[in-house]
């Protein structure tokens, strides 16, 4: 089996599904630089895209059967192409060991945003003692938008910082206040009431292209000044512009971005210059449990074109 991982970012990935392969088969990894993918195809069985494009024109010069995500997000994937050529696309859901690390990532961000941790790093290689003036998880609002398999451990560590946590979903049943331990529970339609009473906004909802920029503007503006926004969703969900202005403005205090509206983040993007941003390089999932337990779905399904069975977790 040949398999190519497309592009250099993620740099474990391949030694990660190497540990978990059979050896006997003797199957071979190859990685190809983030450009001229296509020159990479020949012979390729299984094209994992990691963050890149995979489009009509790659499928279209290929001859693999697998496009298999390593991870959650397919919004790179031309699936409707795939399925009309027979090609399985399949990804590895946001649960698990991927999830409760992803929700470790986004209590970093926010007690990072909290106690000023740059400028605490800044004080100590500066000999200044004291300061920065932090502040207080406990008793503040975090809105957790999206109530799925990220929020839930999210919810739970929140939970033990004493925070008032509210929601937004489809599903407002009842059971969801008591599963969340949330506060109050608003629906899509209600999202302007409940950023009025938000002190961090956690975006950690499922996405589709259809969702690009929809935290925008209006919605940004619609949040409670002196808020701060968490993205550990997806970068497409924020518009860049939008959140800079926000933030150059001081409407809102601060944002923690683990994913970006393009990636990789140009380095010269203006919001890595503000002093209120802590930005990540795209690593809330990426730990050693969380690796390990993609990997593990990767290679049985890798084993499953093996033998002919359809993968797990495929989509269209």
């Amino acid at each position: 089996m040949r398999i190519l991982f497309c592009g250099d970012n993620f740099p474990d990935a391949p030694n990660q599904l190497r540990e978990h392969l059979p050896a006997a088969f003797q199957d071979e990894i190859i990685v190809c630089p983030d450009a001229n993918i296509i020159q990479f195809l020949d012979g390729v069985d299984v094209v994992i895209p990691k963050m890149q494009r995979i489009g009509r024109q790659e499928i279209d010069a290929g001859h693999f059967r697998l496009i298999q995500q390593w991870g959650a997000g397919l919004e790179g994937v031309d699936v409707e192409t795939a399925r009309n050529k027979g090609i399985f696309v399949a990804n590895v859901p946001a649960t698990g060991a991927n999830a409760e690390s992803v929700a470790e990532h986004a209590m970093l961000l926010i007690l990072s945003l909290l106690r000023d941790l740059p400028k605490a790093q800044t004080n100590v290689r500066n000999g200044v003692l004291g300061a920065p003036l932090g502040n207080m998880l406990a008793g503040r609002t975090v809105c957790l938008y999206g109530l799925g398999a990220i929020a839930l451990p999210l919810a739970k560590r929140l939970q033990a910082f004493r925070a008032n946590i509210i929601g937004i979903t489809r599903d407002t049943t009842a059971t969801k206040l008591a599963e969340f331990g949330l506060s109050q529970c608003f629906s899509v339609a209600e999202r302007e009431e409940a950023f009025a009473i938000t002190d961090f906004l956690v975006l950690c909802m499922r996405y589709s292209e259809e969702m690009r920029g929809m935290i925008g503007a209006k919605a940004l503006g619609d949040l409670k000044r002196g808020a701060y926004v968490i993205n550990v969703a997806r970068g497409g969900l924020i518009d860049g512009e939008a959140l800079y202005s926000q933030l150059v403005s001081g409407h809102l205090a601060g944002a923690g971005l683990d994913v970006f509206w393009q990636e990789p983040l140009p380095t010269n993007d203006p919001v890595l210059t503000l002093p209120n941003v802590i930005a990540t390089p795209h690593v809330g999932g990426i730990t050693d449990a969380s690796f390990k337990m993609i990997a593990k779905v990767v290679a049985s399904n890798i084993e499953r074109l093996r033998i002919g069975e359809p993968p797990l977790h495929s989509v269209g």
